[in-house]
């Protein structure tokens, strides 16, 4: 019973997750400046993060955790680094 709950928990917010992902694509292809874009960027890795995790709950296996963390970190710093380039380019 209580695997059953837990399992359709899982699935929704795995549907509610690609949700949010298309709506976060669309913010990055139809943003009106460099900072929306530089914002749905960050938050449509924050969401394909979210689902690596919920995956690794759906096949129980640990990998797909590891990978999250990675590209965690690469996300981060791409962030700053593209942040940066924005702020120089709005400085002229």
């Amino acid at each position: 019973m209580l695997t059953t709950i837990l399992t359709t928990t899982i699935y929704l917010s795995l549907l509610i997750h690609l949700a949010l992902i298309a709506v976060a694509v669309w913010r990055v292809w139809r943003g009106e400046n460099v900072i929306d874009r530089l914002i749905g960027l960050d938050v449509l890795s924050l969401l394909f993060l979210a689902m690596l995790v919920l995956l690794a709950l759906v096949y129980r296996d640990s990998v797909y955790i590891d990978v999250a963390l990675g590209l965690a970190g690469l996300g981060f710093i791409t962030t700053i680094a593209l942040a940066k380039y924005v702020a120089d380019e709005q400085m002229f």
